[in-house]
């Protein structure tokens, strides 16, 4: 009588070919989550970067405050840059950075936030240390 039971054999070329698989696969995998925060964030600097030139086009060529800048961005706001009927809004809401997960946006780069802003040159990055300087 034949048994129906895999030998030890059969099993090792299994676990064998299974691992070969698995090195092939997982770096692929990691290497597309890394090309898409790399997408996302690019993506959510240029669209925020053109709405912050094109308040300065509409705002007398000063660039949102820091301390109003959500405010500033997200609402309408007069010619002064305070709440108004006359522009805006320019973005629905601030995203979050994809490499920290960060929504905070601070005038110093420390790596402590998502996004760091400055309100003279109205120059807007990314606030992880990695990709500050996209």
């Amino acid at each position: 009588m034949r048994s129906l039971a895999f030998t030890l054999v059969e099993l090792l070329i299994v676990v064998v070919i299974l691992g070969i698989l698995s090195t092939v696969v997982v770096p692929q995998f990691s290497d597309a989550r890394a090309d898409t925060q790399l997408s996302s964030l690019t993506t959510d600097l240029k669209i925020i970067r053109a709405q912050i030139e094109l308040y300065k086009l509409e705002h007398n060529n000063n660039y949102p405050t820091f301390s109003e800048f959500r405010r500033q961005m997200k609402r309408r706001t007069d010619i002064d840059g305070n709440i108004g009927p006359d522009f805006g809004p320019y973005l629905l809401s601030i995203p979050e950075n994809p490499y920290n997960n960060m929504k905070l946006i601070k005038v110093i780069l420390n790596g402590t936030s998502g996004w760091y802003y400055n309100e003279t040159t109205g120059d807007f990055r990314a606030n992880d240390g990695a990709h500050d300087t996209l």
